[in-house]
């Protein structure tokens, strides 16, 4: 009793203690549509059926990328269509999302199931980018070079947050806010597993109850719009993996859970070949992971030889 009321104290705005540092790490999904399986209390299932796909849209083009100064407006890059709808204005109380949802038994556990969106459905030949900033020990760092070349060729990025991260250097955040280039999205407080029974990836323990899940999302959500002026509306849980129960909260919380079609860089550990040659791989209508905390690895080089071939091949990037 006594950790589901500080964890309930904490949905109603009191800070959050940042949790243990853990490696990012994400399941190796780079060969196509195909889907990975969903583990269930029975065994895996294939859910590729119920595989959730943004709707289409018109994309226009790319804006001059430069950053604008403080207080002044620029215009908004290309996006594809908003794979949710806008913020519900009032949204449920953290609380009540997580009392509604307590002592419900999950069934489903992975990176894939209804509720997750994994892909878009293009306009031509397109695809979303998104790179995550994990935090904690060793997490902390940007790799600005990705960040340049980003920003020089005019290419449209997700940007999913952890609040170790945020908090490591909001200024940081505020001039990537700045830019009408990346939109930022939630990567939760500790980068746990998105679950309400305490379900492990990669040996990194998930959330243990409806409410730990609820305040994974919620407090960071809270950190990002109080410090930019905009709520997030997309969450992406650490290491991707989620419960079908966790799923309905993020989402009843006003925020849609997102997946991946292509692990680019597994975890920031690939090299750059490695990186390089499956993101060359992508196909129309993918979301591609990456990593934006670990300068030294091969995430960087990688993706700069990717996305240029890949726009020599006459690929678009988008937002979600």
């Amino acid at each position: 009793m006594a950790d589901k009321s500080i964890s309930r104290r904490r949905l109603f705005g009191v800070a959050a203690m940042a949790g243990l540092a853990v490696a990012c790490s994400e399941p190796v999904r780079a060969d196509g549509p195909a889907t990975a399986p969903v583990t269930t209390a029975s065994g895996p299932i294939s859910t590729a059926p119920n595989r959730v796909t943004a709707a289409p849209s018109q994309v226009t083009a790319v804006p001059g990328a430069v950053s604008p100064l403080p207080g002044t407006a620029a215009a908004a890059p290309g996006v594809a269509a908003p794979i949710s709808a806008p913020l519900r204005a009032p949204l449920p109380l953290p609380a009540a999302v997580a009392g509604q949802h307590e002592g419900a038994a999950p069934r489903l556990w992975g990176t894939q199931m209804p509720g997750i969106v994994d892909s878009f459905a293009a306009n031509g030949d397109q695809i979303a980018l998104t790179l995550d900033a994990c935090g904690g020990a060793g997490n902390n760092d940007m790799d600005q070079d990705l960040i340049d070349f980003l920003i020089a060729e005019r290419i449209p990025c997700t940007l999913f947050l952890n609040k170790r991260w945020i908090d490591a250097d909001p200024a940081r955040v505020l001039r990537l806010a700045g830019n009408p280039l990346f939109e930022l999205a939630n990567h939760g407080v500790a980068h746990r597993p998105l679950s309400v029974n305490g379900r492990s990836a990669y040996g990194i323990a998930g959330t243990a109850s409806a409410w730990e899940a609820a305040d994974e999302v919620w407090v960071n959500h809270l950190r990002l719009a109080e410090l930019t002026g905009v709520p997030p509306r997309l969450f992406r849980a650490g290491t991707a993996h989620y419960d079908e129960v966790a799923v309905a909260i993020a989402t009843e919380l006003g925020e849609t859970p997102i997946g991946f079609s292509v692990n680019a860089d597994r975890g920031a550990t690939a090299s750059a070949a490695q990186v390089a040659a499956t993101v060359s791989a992508a196909w129309p209508g993918s979301i591609t992971l990456a990593h934006m905390h670990r300068p030294r690895s091969g995430t960087g080089p990688g993706m700069v030889t990717a996305l240029t071939a890949l726009r020599q091949r006459g690929f678009t990037f988008v937002r979600l």
